[in-house]
C-alpha cells in the first residue's frame, strides 16, 4: 500500500507486512507552500502536523512509530526546541530517535524534517 502525498506527488510511506516507512514530512501546507518561514517552533509544530496526517491515512497512531529520523538546520541552537516538540508530539510514547544536523534541507527555508517508521502490530 503506497499513500500519495500532497501537490508535489511523490510517495509519503510505504508499506511492507506489518511495518510503514513515512517519507520526511516538512513544515508545508496542501498547497505545498511553507508554514513558519524562520519561526522553528512553528516549523516544528506543522512538520508533526503533517506526521499525524500521514499516519491518519495509512491507519495508524503516533503510538506505532518505533522510529524517528530528525534533520534540523542549526541544531547546536535548536537542540532543546527539537527535544520540546518531540515530547510534545510523542507525549509519553518514546520512539528509539536518531537526531541530525545539518546544513540545509531539500526546500529553502525549511528548518526541520521528520521521518518514522511505524509497527502495525503494535498497539494504537
Amino acid at each position: 500500500m503506497v499513500w500519495r502525498g500532497r501537490s508535489y506527488n511523490d510517495t509519503q510511506a510505504f508499506r511492507v507486512g506489518n511495518e510503514i516507512y513515512v517519507s520526511g514530512q516538512l513544515a508545508h501546507d496542501a498547497q505545498g507552500q511553507l508554514i513558519g518561514e524562520g519561526d522553528f517552533a512553528a516549523q516544528a509544530k506543522a512538520t508533526f502536523a503533517n506526521q499525524g496526517k500521514a499516519l491518519e491515512g495509512l491507519g495508524a497512531t503516533r503510538d506505532q512509530v518505533v522510529e524517528t529520523t530528525v534533520l534540523v538546520v542549526g541544531l547546536r541552537e535548536k537542540f532543546n526546541a527539537v527535544s520540546e516538540a518531540h515530547r510534545g508530539y510523542f507525549g509519553s510514547h518514546r520512539p528509539a530517535s536518531t537526531l541530525s544536523g545539518v546544513v540545509e534541507l531539500a526546500l529553502p527555508g525549511q528548518l526541520f524534517e521528520v521521518t518514522v517508521k511505524v509497527r502495525l502490530d503494535l498497539p494504537a
